[in-house]
């Protein structure tokens, strides 16, 4: 199995969580705290999906790999995202959500207030996460599943057609 094709299995896995968790499994216990890990497995799908179409470009020599993954991420918005006819809307979300788990990771706290998680950021700054956020950014990893599954399918399929 090819690496981008791990990375796909990997993100259809982490969406698969990240849905059932936020229809079945949070209507059911209304925890709050329980958002942060939906988030976790939304996060994980996306970064999954743009690993997948990375490596995908890198196996097809159209892109270069670096060890930064931030260089590996400018590669990815710079040349691939249109490629693969992600919308400026779409690539805005994306960078919101690998923002916010930054901020996540480096927060010194978290708590709940009313429907919403309240993440605090060194600098005072604030950033909520709702049921309602989560759900577009669900939505949002659906589609990049979506888009990145039908891409390299679309080119697997070509190379291994028989032509006569």
């Amino acid at each position: 199995m090819e690496k981008f094709q791990e990375n796909l299995a990997q993100a259809i896995k982490n969406l698969q969580i990240a849905d059932h968790m936020a229809y079945v499994t949070y209507p059911l216990v209304n925890e709050k705290r329980l958002l942060l890990k939906i988030f976790d497995e939304i996060y994980k799908s996306i970064i999954g999906c743009i690993n997948a179409i990375l490596n995908y470009e890198y196996l097809y020599k159209r892109i270069r790999l670096y060890k930064e993954n931030n260089d590996n991420m400018q590669t990815f918005m710079d040349k691939c995202a249109k490629n693969y006819g992600l919308t400026n809307k779409q690539i805005k979300e994306i960078k919101e959500i690998l923002e916010l788990n930054k901020q996540h990771n480096q927060s010194a706290m978290e708590f709940v207030k009313k429907d919403k998680i309240i993440i605090l950021s060194d600098n005072l700054g604030t950033r909520t996460i709702n049921i309602q956020k989560i759900k577009e950014y669900l939505l949002l990893a659906k589609e990049l599943l979506m888009i990145t599954n039908n891409k390299t399918e679309q080119t697997e399929s070509h190379k291994n057609k028989i032509y006569i």
